[in-house]
């Protein structure tokens, strides 16, 4: 094996990508733009280096980074990371942006060793994020549409006797002869629209029961009380391998569920959830530690003894769904998938 190594930078453009190529002492070879294809990066590559040495390439995690990155990898069997765009856009020096000190910073960060590197999911789990997300998207249509429904009921202060969102009630508003002409074609399209991505949303679920049916992990997750389909298939698609965490704190700080500190001097104190991880993936922890506090026994104790502190619904979920994922490590990381 050539003992020569070259380090490259590439800044993704979905028009063209900026190619940098660094030797191990830092000296730019090239930095050159290229058409957004592996082959046209190999060749611009290949063609300031020498054939047998080994290439380290470096691009930032942004959409379709991942499949280009996959791609790159079929194509010449380098070795590619990709770089979390957060921690890179802190570690710049340099006051101006531009694609040619972006590349080069890549390659740099490649040829030291302080690249922040990211898990790069596989394709089967890439296109289960697209079928999680599909779903996340309906849902949320559904509940603007409900929530329109509700503030036409608000305007003119009906209130029902049924319970919302019922067959009885739906039933109910579609006979409802107490509002104008107009609004009632208002509502009527209104609940079109709900039936319609009612259909949608069983459909999306039931390509994700398919799609999850022989999965290991999703299995094993759904043997837990308290835990559905959508729970478990976007813990899945999210999190993608349990034993690429180091421990179960960690998963839990890349899920969002750890308390920020915010302490300066003697001041000790935390201030509320991070800012971090997929909001998606978090909503979905809360919800379902709502569920655990009344379905696991010893979340339960914890739920009723943190209540009788005084703490806040939203605030013993957060601490619940913390405790959870730390203890859903150990159970999932020996999973092989």
């Amino acid at each position: 094996m050539s003992s020569l190594s070259f380090f490259v930078g590439l800044d993704y453009h979905q028009s063209f990508i900026q190619v940098c190529v660094l030797d191990r002492e830092g000296n730019v070879l090239a930095n050159l733009k290229s058409p957004n294809s592996a082959e046209h990066v190999a060749l611009l590559v290949r063609g300031v280096v020498p054939k047998s040495a080994r290439v380290f390439v470096a691009l930032e995690a942004c959409t379709g980074a991942a499949n280009f990155a996959e791609e790159l990898v079929r194509h010449t069997g380098w070795s590619v990371d990709l770089a979390h765009a957060g921690y890179v856009a802190k570690l710049k020096q340099s006051p101006d942006k531009t694609d040619f000190s972006d590349a080069r910073l890549l390659a740099d960060l490649e040829r030291v060793g302080y690249l922040p590197r990211v898990w790069m999911p596989p394709e089967s789990l890439r296109d289960l994020r697209r079928l999680v997300r599909y779903r996340q998207q309906l849902a949320a249509a559904r509940r603007n549409v409900k929530l329109r429904i509700t503030a036409l009921l608000r305007e003119e202060r009906i209130v029902a006797e049924q319970r919302r969102w019922t067959k009885a009630w739906q039933h109910w508003l579609a006979g409802l002869d107490e509002i104008s002409p107009q609004m009632r074609w208002v509502m009527d399209q209104h609940l079109e629209a709900l039936q319609r991505l009612e259909r949608e949303i069983r459909a999306a679920e039931a390509r994700l029961c398919a799609a999850t049916c022989d999965d290991a992990i999703v299995q094993k997750l759904l043997e837990i009380k308290g835990v559905g389909l959508v729970t478990a298939v976007t813990l899945r698609a999210e999190i993608g391998r349990f034993d690429r965490f180091r421990t179960g704190k960690q998963l839990a700080r890349f899920c969002g569920m750890t308390p920020r500190n915010a302490s300066s001097g003697n001041r000790q104190a935390d201030a509320g959830l991070i800012k971090a991880g997929n909001p998606e993936l978090r909503r979905v922890i809360i919800e379902t530690a709502h569920r655990l506090g009344r379905y696991d026994l010893r979340l339960s104790k914890m739920n009723t003894r943190l209540r009788r502190r005084g703490k806040p619904g939203s605030v013993v979920a957060a601490a619940i769904g913390n405790r959870w994922m730390r203890w859903l490590y150990h159970q999932m990381k020996t999973i092989s998938v």
